[in-house]
């Protein structure tokens, strides 16, 4: 296989094959990788000098999952009532006063699968938080938590989504998603629905317009070629979205950490490799050719990988996350102030640009 022939065919915005994607990653000078990936986000975004990143907040909705997953520390179980919890109204609006006084417009909001908690929950949380906070962006929930809900609920996903849409979600995480292969979902997240189900609930996302994300989460029990099976489903559904709607607004992949996890006990620990995941930043950004936006995930590579991945594909930095539990909880420590991370993104070369979650730019909030 010519490998110059395939960058040139991607430099053309052209989808790749599952063999030619898969012989990039295995086989192509880094250097290369990169090069390529750095001339197709020049040409995806706005303005090739600027790197972007965000002011949100990550909230847990509740602890209480039942999707077995072996790689969060954070969930318990119904029964564990000595740690099981909802967020309170009252929580929440401490968490907002704060988020918006650091200039924050947006909460990320995550929980788990609540075999309790059904639509009529979710309304009533979307609508009183827009209700006390009309300003904040809620960018909630993920594919399976919307799955679940439709299930326990009895309603279609359409059904589901419509409602929480009505209710105030503004847009849907990529969460989930891990490697959207079955082989690998069944045994790191036993009771989560499958990776069919997770296309379609973005699939629906995508039908009525809903902005949505997509994320992978790699370095567990995955193969190279499940990860390009994974990019190749995200790029295809991407492409299925109706004329002039959003789809997929950004794609992050994100490396796992075992500290502490089932899969660690299981002997399926972590690995991270800058040179990994800059390959991994560079071939997203080649294979997903229809979506405009890669960010960096800082909080599980550090700082100067996430600087290099800005000139190998990533043209985002994320958001400096004023609270996050679940990947910290599995050792991923790294954190970023505002100063912090706008001061990153002048280091790697690039002009520091805040936006919001539709990479709209935003002021800065002191200026």
């Amino acid at each position: 296989m010519n490998r110059t022939d395939t960058l040139r065919k991607a430099l053309d915005h052209a989808p790749l094959t599952r063999d030619e994607a898969l012989d990039l990653y295995l086989h192509a000078p880094l250097q290369e990788l990169m090069l390529a990936a750095d001339r197709l986000r020049a040409g995806a975004v706005p303005d090739p000098e600027v790197a972007t990143w965000q002011i949100d907040r990550n909230v847990n909705i509740t602890n209480v999952c039942i999707s077995g997953c072996k790689f969060c520390n954070f969930h318990c179980k119904p029964h564990q009532t000595d740690r099981a919890y909802i967020t309170t109204p009252e929580a929440y609006d401490v968490k907002i006063r704060e988020t918006l006084a650091l200039g924050g417009d947006q909460l990320l909001l995550q929980g788990g699968l609540h075999p309790r908690l059904g639509i009529e929950f979710y309304e009533e949380l979307f609508r009183g938080l827009k209700a006390r906070h009309p300003q904040i962006r809620l960018h909630a929930l993920g594919a399976p938590e919307v799955a679940h809900i439709a299930r326990i609920s009895r309603l279609t996903v359409d059904q589901t989504l419509e409602r929480l849409v009505a209710a105030g979600l503004d847009s849907l995480p990529g969460a989930g998603a891990e490697i959207l292969v079955d082989r690998v979902r069944r045994r790191i997240s036993p009771a989560k629905p499958s990776a069919d189900q997770w296309i379609e609930v973005m699939r629906a996302a995508h039908r009525m317009n809903l902005p949505t994300s997509a994320t992978m989460m790699y370095g567990h029990i995955e193969t190279p070629a499940e990860r390009v099976e994974h990019l190749l489903r995200i790029r295809d559904l991407q492409a299925e979205r109706p004329a002039g709607h959003y789809g997929f607004i950004a794609f992050i992949p994100w490396i796992f950490r075992s500290t502490g996890t089932e899969l660690e006990r299981e002997g399926v620990v972590s690995h991270f490799s800058a040179p990994e995941y800059l390959r991994t930043i560079a071939l997203s950004r080649i294979v997903l050719h229809n979506i405009a936006n890669i960010q960096a995930s800082w909080l599980t590579v550090g700082k100067k990988t996430a600087q290099i991945a800005l000139h190998g594909g990533a043209n985002d930095l994320g958001s400096i996350m004023i609270e996050e539990n679940v990947v910290s909880s599995a050792g991923a420590h790294n954190q970023f102030d505002a100063e912090g991370i706008r001061r990153a993104i002048r280091e790697a070369g690039f002009t520091p640009r805040l936006r919001d979650q539709l990479y709209r730019m935003r002021p800065w909030p002191a200026e």
